[in-house]
């Protein structure tokens, strides 16, 4: 099956999160040649395919099977993929469709390797992550076969197809502050305990203050506020208590520790209650390190493109292989239609891709 033949029938799965719609059963008999680990865990699918040629390293793709949910807005049926002008329009085209068709295919390609080539696919990133990659990582480190290293498909470039890759990801730290006052009359505030009047005396030092100075790999970690809610949506009362939730998008230089000594810098004669939750950790792969220098490598020869080592954007899968300390770096296409209604990437794009991975099997 050609490549763009190959695409078409991923997005023709309707595997919107944790259901990959039997795209896995396909995706087994498609590499054949493959050995398979299957997971399953909580109703999400995990499906580990490898295949030795020599002693060597353990280059593994990895990626996810599952989309959001199409939404309204659409121009077409988000699960049968148009071709107009050069472009593919479906729900995952760019996130990230277009990259496991490239991965599986060069993949199925590969006529030999210097060691073990491997896929990672799961049928739960864009949900919880529970249940997904996570738990086929600790399965494979359970059995003493984790890769060397990882490329994540995920769509990445910004301006031109190559223009950047991702060495790392910041972390997620979600935080929610409760201010207790006492509840009275705006006639009286003499009475009360105004939480809102207490709060807003630190809030200019506290909104948008960045918790570092950042590094080469990352811009400064921000504590951006996103949410304060206190009273009754009246003029009358004083409101008894106020609650202001915030996230920091922290790099490897703030831990949550920094952050609940940030926050009781400034509240703590404040009668208050903190709850924080780390929901990812920020990690960062050695520019020199040996996949990092390959794909830019294989980027250049394919595309002419000098790409740019990028840590910016949200969280992904790359995460938890960060954490098991397994060199990873993420290539995909275009990332500007994602999540939106007529998502879109290019027939071009797949194929430079699918060249790209080739390339890094080639010359890994």
């Amino acid at each position: 099956m050609d490549l763009i033949p190959l695409f078409d029938k991923l997005l023709r799965y309707r595997s919107v999160t944790p259901d990959d719609d039997g795209a896995f059963d396909f995706i087994e008999g498609y590499l054949e040649s493959f050995e398979t680990i299957y997971l399953e865990k909580e109703g999400v699918k995990n499906l580990f395919l490898y295949k030795k040629f020599s002693e060597g390293d353990h280059l593994c793709f990895a990626g996810h099977i599952d989309v959001v949910p199409p939404g309204e807005g659409w121009e077409s049926d988000p699960f049968e993929p148009l071709h107009k002008e050069g472009k593919i329009y479906a729900r995952g085209a760019q996130d990230m469709k277009s990259g496991v068709a490239a991965f599986l295919k060069a993949c199925k390609d590969a006529k030999n390797f210097n060691g073990t080539l491997s896929i990672l696919l799961t049928s739960d990133e864009e949900g919880d992550a529970t249940y997904g990659t996570i738990e086929m990582i600790r399965k494979l480190a359970s059995i003493d076969f984790l890769p060397d290293y990882v490329v994540v498909a995920e769509p990445t470039c910004e301006q031109v197809f190559g223009d950047a890759i991702k060495i790392g990801r910041r972390g997620s730290i979600n935080g929610v502050i409760e201010k207790t006052g006492i509840q009275g009359h705006a006639a009286y505030p003499e009475k009360a305990k105004n939480p809102i009047h207490k709060v807003a005396q630190v809030l200019p030092h506290m909104a948008g203050a960045y918790l570092d100075e950042g590094d080469e790999n990352f811009a400064p970690s921000q504590f951006v506020i996103t949410d304060i809610r206190a009273g009754m949506e009246v003029t009358n009362v004083t409101p008894g208590k106020l609650k202001m939730m915030f996230n920091v998008r922290n790099s490897t230089k703030t831990t949550i520790e920094d952050v609940e000594a940030f926050v009781d810098k400034y509240f703590h004669e404040m009668d208050y209650t903190l709850v924080l939750n780390q929901s990812a950790k920020p990690f960062v792969t050695n520019r020199n390190s040996k996949v990092v220098r390959k794909m830019l490598d294989a980027i250049k020869d394919v595309t002419g493109v000098d790409s740019k080592l990028s840590t910016a954007g949200g969280t992904s899968d790359a995460r938890f292989f960060g954490e098991y300390g397994i060199d990873t770096v993420e290539f995909g296409v275009l990332n500007d239609t994602i999540h939106a209604p007529n998502e879109r990437t290019s027939e071009a794009e797949v194929e430079a891709l699918y060249g790209v991975f080739s390339r890094l099997i080639e010359t890994f």
